[in-house]
């Protein structure tokens, strides 16, 4: 968790600031700006990593007054992060690299990378952790050897399979004219963040009601994250293509795009609504026998489904200000529908009104349908032409 959130939660954040950037530059025919945008992205990532990498060599005595109560916890975490600081360089670099390729509709290069890196991180688990007697400490260093191995991979696909025609080589440019690339990776930033923090916090906040509860949350977690796994690629597929469009200047294609993606991610948080409502009993059975989980489980899962269609939604908006060089205000909205609304709905109605994980999970349904009625009612009134005109001023001064 302190991983997630010191890293790889904002970092990856940063990095959407390329799904403007390189997929506006493509869609308007500056190739080689698309390389250049990915060397400033790489090199300011990097240097951020360099205080995070600082933290996790030091992390004990500040996991030690997080919880003062487990010292040996603390201590097998920070022996963790301070393998982990050798995958932080190639993590940055592959997060950025993804975008590179995913700008110019290479979307299945990074799919043949993991389809390749994916049985190694098992099997290296299984070497270092078991075989090597290695215990512990085998799972990080399996973890870096993977994390490693993705960048090289994904370099090796652009080399000799597709995509080069981006690269213009290094460019001593990849250090100046970061003002607009900052301007846009922040909101992305804070966007990821407010929301990655505010599920954890969800979680620490159901372990107030016992054990029982705790093993619930844990389950909804896993199913809300396993279902966002169908909203979020399209999202990103969409916010591609919007901004391949808009580089291009081709307002109308662009809106034709956003109006499918609305429909789209409409449709697959439907099904999971669907799916989780008329499943309630059956899928706990996945995870556990426990018949109090499971009875909390089934009072919760047309919630959870109800809350992957906002959530849906929300990934469709995502995708329409990415698009269109808008991120700024998703991540206000996430800020005021996170924090703002959210979360006091889950602690006023689980602990005020004693509705527990229900009362938890409604208010993160709530928060997430004001950030999609945000969004959208954004990106309608948005002139998109004024949005075509500043991807074109982007890629000239880029």
């Amino acid at each position: 968790m302190t991983a997630a959130i010191s890293c790889y939660a904002p970092f990856q954040g940063l990095a959407t600031s390329l799904d403007t950037l390189c997929a506006q530059a493509y869609g308007s025919g500056h190739r080689h700006l698309v390389g250049l945008q990915l060397q400033r992205m790489a090199c300011f990532l990097l240097l951020c990593f360099v205080p995070v990498a600082v933290l996790w060599y030091h992390a004990e005595p500040v996991l030690n007054l997080l919880i003062p109560q487990q010292p040996e916890t603390a201590h097998l975490a920070a022996r963790y992060l301070r393998v982990l600081i050798f995958s932080g360089p190639a993590f940055l670099c592959f997060e950025a690299g993804k975008r590179f390729v995913q700008a110019q509709g290479l979307f299945h290069a990074t799919t043949l990378v993991l389809l390749v890196a994916a049985p190694f991180n098992v099997l290296a688990t299984w070497l270092f952790v078991f075989r090597l007697g290695h215990g512990f400490i085998g799972a990080p260093v399996a973890s870096a050897l993977s994390q490693n191995l993705l960048p090289v991979l994904l370099f090796l696909y652009v080399r000799f399979v597709d995509g080069r025609q981006c690269w213009g080589g290094f460019s001593r440019r990849a250090f100046s004219n970061w003002g607009v690339m900052l301007r846009l990776a922040l909101p992305g930033m804070i966007m990821l963040q407010a929301e990655y923090m505010a599920f954890e916090v969800l979680t620490l906040a159901s372990s107030r009601f016992g054990p029982t509860y705790l093993a619930a949350q844990s389950v909804v977690a896993t199913i809300a994250s396993i279902s966002y796994q169908i909203p979020f690629p399209v999202s990103i597929a969409a916010s591609t293509r919007i901004a391949n469009l808009i580089g291009a200047g081709l307002v109308d294609a662009a809106k034709t795009t956003g109006r499918v993606t609305i429909g789209v991610v409409a449709v697959v948080g439907l099904l999971n609504l669907t799916l989780y409502s008329t499943l309630r009993y059956q899928i706990p059975l996945l995870f556990t026998r426990d018949p109090a989980v499971i009875e909390i489980l089934a009072a919760t899962l047309p919630l959870i489904g109800l809350m992957q269609v906002v959530d849906a939604l929300c990934a469709g908006a995502h995708a329409l200000l990415r698009g269109i060089g808008r991120p700024s205000i998703g991540g206000y909205a996430n800020l005021f529908g996170y924090y703002g609304v959210a979360l006091p709905i889950s602690f006023g109605t689980a602990f005020g009104l004693g509705w527990k994980l229900e009362g938890l999970w409604l208010g993160v349904t709530v928060g997430l349908a004001v950030v999609a009625t945000v969004e959208y009612t954004f990106a309608y009134f948005t002139n998109w032409h004024d949005a075509a005109r500043d991807a074109e001023t982007r890629n000239a001064a880029g």
